[in-house]
């Protein structure tokens, strides 16, 4: 991999304290990203005709379809931390674009599944398959070593923005740099190293 010089940016991340060398840099360039990558799902729902929550819903439900599991109003609305009513509103909205469909659950009579449309798939794949294609030759650049301090870094920045701010302070979650990563990680470091 490739050296990195590290130029201390301004911002407002950090009171301009002293921190251990490249710190604010990492935030920084992961603020960065973060914008980049706001500007491109904005740029992503622009294209496919979606506001935040139905390009949120249309992936939710394509991803769980890979898995094979079904997906309840209930479920959608859970996800995304809607009311059912805006729920409805939401899935009515993509069933009117074309992007999902409801379906008679397989196995309760009772019930329906929500599902995307071979539309949804089409437009999400043409949207962004490349951008993907890229982002993973990025990150096959990086050794298993290298693969697993970038896990572990994003998990504990998860865990960090998930937590309320009243929670307790951080340093739980700065000591999960030195532990295990986690089934997810561990398979992929495990696939990378076949």
């Amino acid at each position: 991999m490739e050296e990195v010089t590290l130029k201390r940016p301004g911002g407002f991340w950090h009171s301009g304290e002293a921190t251990e060398p490249g710190a604010v840099e990492v935030l920084a360039a992961m603020r960065a990203f973060r914008t980049a990558e706001a500007a491109m799902r904005r740029r992503t729902r622009g294209s496919m005709g979606l506001g935040e929550n139905d390009l949120l819903a249309v992936q939710f439900l394509m991803r769980r379809q890979q898995k094979g599991v079904h997906v309840s109003p209930k479920d959608l609305a859970s996800y995304l931390g809607i009311s059912s009513a805006s729920t409805t509103v939401l899935i009515d909205r993509l069933v009117t674009s074309g992007h999902v469909v409801r379906e008679p659950h397989p196995s309760d009579r009772r019930a329906i599944r929500i599902v995307a449309t071979p539309t949804s798939h089409r437009e999400v794949r043409e949207t962004l398959d490349e951008m993907h294609r890229r982002m993973l030759e990025a990150a096959e650049t990086l050794n298993p070593s290298e693969a697993g301090t970038v896990i572990r870094f994003l998990q504990t920045m998860r865990d960090i923005v998930e937590r309320p701010a009243d929670s307790p302070s951080i340093d739980a979650a700065h000591e999960l740099l030195g532990e295990p990563i986690g089934d997810y990680a561990d398979g992929v470091l495990e696939q990378r190293r076949a």
